[in-house]
């Protein structure tokens, strides 16, 4: 009877799906900057978010009208004001990935765990134990970033392209938390969040684009390597990443989320060693460590 009561406290073990999925994010992620270098060299950064968030919008477009017949989305709206916020982070991101490294980039991203546990922490109701914690384990990923990321004699100085990554790091966070905050017990299906998002962002650059311009002419890039390297960023950059994201996001903290899909420059670094045949020195191999201890820890934490 003893064993049977025993057997009957112990806590269930289950897969860390939504982890895995999370990690599988910052995979995809860590090739994304690169991948947006080289795409800006066929259009405009306007172009290129109006073209992205467009296509992604229309891959959803047939499973959100199915949801609307359903009435599962009578709290759409909710989705409006996340989808400005993430309008704001790409501009900001792909602005600053166009004016400054690789390196400097995946740095000042990665502040956004810093952001948002602070903001964590002072929108929740989680206990100031675990949240502490949390904030432990952003530090430690962030200093691992910077290990892994930095060179040696460098010298940290912020130009233009810095700042609007920095911007994006903060928005990072606002996004996350706020999208938890908006869609707690709300009727709105993930698949739909995340569609309504894309739109939102695609019509504001749109509507940037068509002022920005005297005569309204646009003109599309015609390039294969654009079309391939867009078609690899909106099913695995984005239609999958901030399917995950919203998913993820709706089910744990927004700390968690943003601890896991922070990870992308381990995997941007393991990328380069593997494929590329890079070497790393004994810091970038410390702040991978780092990395990976906190990404470890975390998955394996209850949400």
């Amino acid at each position: 009877m003893e064993m049977t009561t025993s057997l009957a406290n112990k806590p269930e073990r289950r897969f860390p799906l939504t982890e895995c999925l999370l990690l599988l994010v910052a995979i995809f992620w860590g090739t994304s900057y690169g991948l947006t270098k080289s795409a800006l060299v066929y259009t405009s950064v306007l172009v290129f978010i109006a073209i992205r968030f467009s296509m992604t919008f229309l891959c959803l477009l047939p499973m959100i009208v199915r949801d609307f017949r359903l009435g599962r989305n009578r709290d759409w709206r909710v989705a409006l004001p996340t989808g400005l916020i993430l309008s704001a982070i790409f501009f900001c991101e792909v602005y600053g990935v166009a004016y400054t490294t690789a390196s400097n980039a995946a740095f000042l991203i990665s502040l956004s765990l810093i952001f948002t546990a602070i903001l964590e922490a002072l929108l929740s109701q989680q206990k100031a134990k675990q949240l502490l914690w949390l904030m432990t384990l952003c530090g430690v990923s962030v200093l691992g970033v910077f290990l892994l990321t930095g060179k040696q004699n460098q010298t940290l100085s912020l130009n233009v392209g810095d700042y609007f990554i920095l911007a994006a790091a903060l928005l990072r966070a606002c996004m996350v938390t706020l999208t938890k905050r908006f869609t707690e017990n709300k009727a709105i299906t993930t698949t739909t969040l995340t569609a309504i998002q894309s739109l939102v962002v695609a019509g504001v650059a749109c509507l940037v684009l068509v002022a920005s311009l005297p005569d309204n002419s646009v003109s599309l890039p015609y390039e294969y390597e654009f079309w391939v390297t867009i078609i690899y960023l909106v099913l695995f950059c984005t239609l999958f990443a901030f399917y995950v994201q919203n998913y993820a996001v709706r089910r744990t903290s927004p700390t968690r989320v943003a601890l896991l899909m922070g990870s992308e420059p381990l995997f941007g670094a393991l990328f380069a060693l593997l494929w590329l045949n890079e070497s790393l020195t004994l810091l970038q191999i410390i702040g991978a460590g780092l990395i990976l201890l906190s990404v470890i820890i975390t998955s394996l934490q209850r949400a």
